[in-house]
């Protein structure tokens, strides 16, 4: 198996998403903003010569699709939300290595103004 991980790799930061993710039943009523970044490992190389998106990742797609997965969600954790997102990127993209961060924006703890995030990843070669 190659361990190497493709030269190229895509990042997009900051998508502000809306969903009802929470274990407080006013989040899941309510729902609440997430922020994602995330990031594919893709040969750039003939999109970079040839100026091609049909050889590349269009994100644009990505951002649409993961938008509209985010109204429909609504379960307990951002956990089971982090996998939704990342079955949302490989059925788009197939198995490149991806790696995204998910942030819930605003989480309902008392006295606490920061955010709470998890990273995952899928499909990394194998050290």
């Amino acid at each position: 198996m190659n361990n190497c991980l493709p030269a190229g790799v895509i990042h997009v930061r900051d998508l502000n998403l809306w969903a009802h993710v929470g274990v407080l039943p006013q989040e899941k009523l309510l729902g609440q903003y997430f922020s994602l970044d995330f990031s594919l490992w893709i040969d750039l190389e003939n999109s970079a010569e040839k100026d091609d998106i049909s050889t590349t990742a269009d994100y644009s797609v990505a951002i649409r699709d993961l938008q509209k997965l985010s109204f429909s969600t609504c379960c307990s954790t951002i956990e089971h939300f982090s996998d939704r997102i990342l079955d949302c990127l490989e059925n788009l993209y197939g198995s490149v290595p991806m790696q995204i961060s998910l942030r819930k924006c605003a989480p309902p703890v008392s006295g606490f103004t920061g955010t709470v995030a998890i990273e995952r990843k899928r499909h990394f070669p194998m050290p």
